[in-house]
């Protein structure tokens, strides 16, 4: 009978809260004002509503949410309507570190993540980094950080449990294709300071590394080419396993330097203003033989760049199949310094294929990862026979 009364007493205020807001809004008319909201009025007290109840009925009401995260969860709501994993709402904090993340500096465990089919999955570490020198690999699914489960977690909350200051631990646990219990990471969080390109001469062949595409890519990149020419390069191998991607004209850029001008990259979306596209600069090493390394951790600006070499027939792809995420996002500023990130287009390569969702196969399929060692490292030493016997001819 108590429960009953509870019950009751909660339906009659919410139908109070109810009649109020509609008198209220009846008063305010349904004129020019009525265009500009973002919902039907009737929408609109159902949230008003909401809110109210929560503000009286929430057992931590006086320390609860402000105005502003009221707010911001109302945008995350919004957002995520959508169903794309890329279409974020971007708090003004996040954003910042987003931003400071491009310029190639940050805290944290140094590998990038993403959703996919509602799992929260590792897109690559990071060469050098915690989450590399653990073991952490392209892939593996995320369900508890210390001790809590994230399974289900919004992408960008679980950025912020992964993140703090640096020297301090955190302890990771991931789900594995062919392990059959979960596997633990203890990890210390450090600075990352990116560099995204490195170089080494291997028997005449320049094995170029590149872990990401920020700001500094490009040059880092045209430095490399100048050292493998000084030390008579006879071919270049580009490894591009674990790459996450990054900026777009980054990898424009990129591509340039392997191509004789034509067409990167083309994007094809709703609005007709954001289909476009993007040709290669005529580029400095467009005549030595080029293999490039590929795997499931290549992603987005990646594969635009194997794209484009493999369509043009500039080079071979060794490896296997990359990650496969081949759409647009787009930054919106917003007021208070938020933003949103919406999917407004998706790549396309130059022979018009779709890199979402799909990725690209490569010419020469090799199973393996990135070692230390290597002679040990079947791809590499794929690319490096692929090589041998294109001089040859």
């Amino acid at each position: 009978m108590k429960r009953f009364s509870d019950i009751s007493i909660g339906i009659i205020l919410g139908a109070f809260v109810t009649a109020g807001i509609a008198l209220s809004g009846t008063a305010d008319g349904a004129g020019e004002w009525s265009r500009l909201l973002p919902f039907s009025q009737q929408n609109l007290l159902v949230m008003r509503q909401a809110r109210s109840i929560l503000e009286m009925y929430f057992i931590d009401s006086d320390s609860g949410p402000d105005e502003k995260k009221f707010f911001f969860g109302s945008m995350r709501g919004l957002v995520a309507a959508a169903d794309d994993p890329y279409t974020r709402f971007v708090e003004p904090e996040q954003l910042s570190e987003e931003n400071m993340e491009m310029e190639g500096e940050y805290g944290g465990l140094g590998m990038y993540i993403g959703t996919r089919e509602g799992k929260i999955l590792v897109i690559s570490p990071i060469e050098g980094t915690p989450a590399d020198k653990a073991g952490v690999k392209p892939l593996d699914e995320i369900v508890k950080i210390d001790e809590k489960i994230i399974v289900g977690m919004d992408q960008n909350d679980v950025v912020k449990i992964l993140r703090g200051p640096a020297s301090t631990s955190v302890t990771v646990w991931v789900r594995r294709t062919g392990e059959n219990e979960l596997l633990q990471f203890d990890l210390m969080r450090e600075v990352i300071n990116i560099k995204t390109v490195r170089i080494e001469m291997i028997d005449k062949i320049a094995y170029v590394r590149l872990n990401n595409f920020h700001h500094k890519t490009s040059g880092e990149l045209e430095d490399a080419l100048r050292e493998a020419g000084a030390n008579g390069a006879l071919g270049i191998i580009l490894d591009m396993r674990n790459n996450p991607g990054g900026l777009l004209n980054s990898a424009v850029d990129v591509a340039s330097q392997f191509l004789d001008g034509g067409l990167v990259v083309s994007m094809k979306g709703r609005v007709n203003r954001f289909d476009d596209a993007l040709f290669a600069n005529e580029g400095k090493a467009t005549d030595l033989p080029l293999v490039v390394l590929v795997n499931e951790g290549s992603a987005s600006a990646s594969e635009i760049v194997a794209g484009a070499i493999q369509d043009r027939k500039r080079g071979v792809l060794v490896g296997m199949k990359t990650y496969g995420k081949g759409s647009v996002q787009s930054l919106f500023n917003l007021p208070d310094d938020a933003g949103m990130y919406v999917t407004i287009a998706r790549y396309r390569t130059p022979s018009d294929k779709i890199i979402d969702h799909k990725g690209l196969m490569p010419d020469s399929r090799v199973e393996g990862g990135p070692v230390t060692d290597k002679s040990k490292d079947a791809q590499l030493q794929k690319a490096l026979g692929v090589m041998k016997n294109v001089l040859l001819k």
